[in-house]
């Protein structure tokens, strides 16, 4: 895997200084978050990556269903 350096930030830092995360993600389409020193997290900007060509509805259906899933045990209980 060769990762351009520039969109290299590491875990301390995105934790500290989340908005310098998002204006790399900005401008190169992504950042590569590194964790003791390896890569770790990947944070993409929905907007500019071209394999992620989702419409607003169809993020909200993948947030649902993740959140329908985790939750499930719960949602079934309620359901009684």
């Amino acid at each position: 895997m060769i990762i351009d350096t520039e969109r290299i930030i590491s875990v301390t830092e995105a934790n500290r200084n989340f908005s310098r995360a998002t204006r790399i993600a900005d401008e190169h389409g992504e950042a590569i978050v590194f964790k003791n020193n390896r890569p770790a997290y990947k944070l993409v900007n929905l907007d500019l990556e071209p394999d992620i060509g989702l419409t607003d509805d169809e993020k909200i259906d993948v947030v649902a269903a993740r959140i329908l899933k985790r939750f499930l045990p719960a949602f079934r209980e309620l359901a009684k």
